[in-house]
């Protein structure tokens, strides 16, 4: 039997620039989309499928998030889906995004299906809806480790990874904050975004309303409805269909070891998160890395995920994620444009799903703050949870 390194190797060697995004969707983000997850999925896949000049019956694969409360039989029967040959769901919320992409990738290399859908529809914005408004009441798994301690909500535990890494390597609330300001001056460009219109300077950044020390109203992700989608297929299909082809490069799905569900912030030493494992596995599948990425797009729930990006996927040594975002090197123009649609702190959070949209986006040339020349981007999932990432390039 050959080794499972060498199995591996023939996958993804498969799966480079053999395979495509071909086609995108959205429907318009809202604080209250008033709507069934269902019809909007529906919705934002059929949009997908028109911008790729194909339709529901060309559909035999589905990837989706774990956490959807609809199914892959309704969705596609809605479609008008003939034969769905091949689903799965991604759990992690967060970390879960590029890692529909990565298996529906895998599935179109291997012949299991030729055209996959992927998509995340999130119909959370009552207060009500938010999974840690019920933690008191209900504690499973590793949350018995820290929510009985008053760490119930993901702010808080990220509070205590940033104020550790503040601590540890003098990190500033000006860092982050250069993080907020760079999303919204993208999403200040991007119509679509939820934050368009509403400019953020560092006066009013560090004037924020606490909601978990040392992280402000700024440092956080919006609370947003929406529904997103993307098609896979392979690339001899893509060149014969609407849209230049956006090519599945090298993708990568990892946990590191013995993860606590976000509140990982006493992990080690160096403050390893589980994105380090994820972008070891990236690179090595990988052609190219950091320093040819044009354009990056690092999970922000919060803006201490994306200086814990900057370090993790190798832009920067450990510790020095504060400074990188100094001088506007994070907003277009800069060394690194970061967040281009605003990200989950500005357009809109889904979970970072239309992370993989703006990528899209940026290497067929149309987004609203458009990168130039640009041919590489890195899309990541969440730092300290089981994550997910991905390079897409241009042909």
């Amino acid at each position: 039997m050959a080794p499972a390194q060498s199995i591996d190797g023939d996958l993804f060697a498969r799966i480079r620039d053999r395979v495509a995004i071909v086609g995108i969707g959205l429907v318009p983000f809202a604080k209250d989309i008033g709507r069934p997850i269902s019809d909007t999925a529906i919705e934002a896949i059929e949009l997908a499928l028109a911008d790729a000049g194909l339709e529901g019956e060309d559909v035999d694969g589905m990837s989706m998030f774990e956490m959807e409360r609809t199914h892959e039989v309704t969705i596609a029967r809605g479609l008008g889906v003939r034969n769905l040959r091949w689903w799965d769901k991604i759990s992690y919320g967060g970390g879960a995004s590029c890692a529909t992409v990565m298996h529906a990738a895998a599935a179109v290399a291997t012949g299991l299906a030729e055209v996959v859908v992927c998509h995340r529809a999130r119909n959370r914005g009552s207060a009500a809806s938010r999974p840690w408004a019920q933690e008191r009441e209900r504690v499973e798994d590793d949350k018995a480790l820290h929510v009985p301690w008053g760490l119930i909500r993901p702010v808080d535990v990220i509070g205590m990874w940033a104020h550790r890494h503040m601590h540890e390597y003098g990190t500033r609330r000006e860092h982050f904050g250069n993080v907020a300001i760079a999303a919204r001056k993208h999403a200040n460009m991007n119509p679509l975004a939820m934050m368009n219109g509403r400019p953020l300077d560092m006066e009013t950044y560090l004037a924020g309303r606490v909601i978990g020390y040392p992280l402000t109203l700024y440092d956080c992700c919006l609370e947003t409805d929406g529904a997103l989608a993307c098609v896979v297929t392979s690339i001899e299909r893509a060149r014969d269909l609407r849209q230049k082809p956006v090519l599945v490069h090298a993708v990568a799905q990892a946990s590191g070891p013995n993860p606590v569900h976000l509140a990982n912030y006493n992990n080690t030493p160096e403050m390893v998160t589980t994105a380090v494992f994820c972008a070891e596995q990236l690179w090595a599948r990988s052609e190219i890395g950091p320093r040819d990425i044009d354009c990056a797009q690092i999970y922000d729930a919060f803006t201490p995920l994306v200086i814990s990006g900057l370090e993790d996927y190798g832009f920067c040594k450990r510790g020095e994620g504060g400074p990188f975002t100094e001088g506007g090197r994070l907003e277009l123009g800069g060394e690194l444009p970061t967040l281009t649609s605003g990200g989950g702190l500005s357009e809109a959070y889904v979970h970072g799903f239309n992370l993989i949209l703006e990528a899209v986006r940026q290497v067929r040339g149309t987004s609203t703050a458009q990168v130039e020349d640009c041919r590489n981007v890195l899309v990541t999932g969440a730092s300290g949870v089981a994550t997910s990432a991905m390079v897409v390039r241009g042909e």
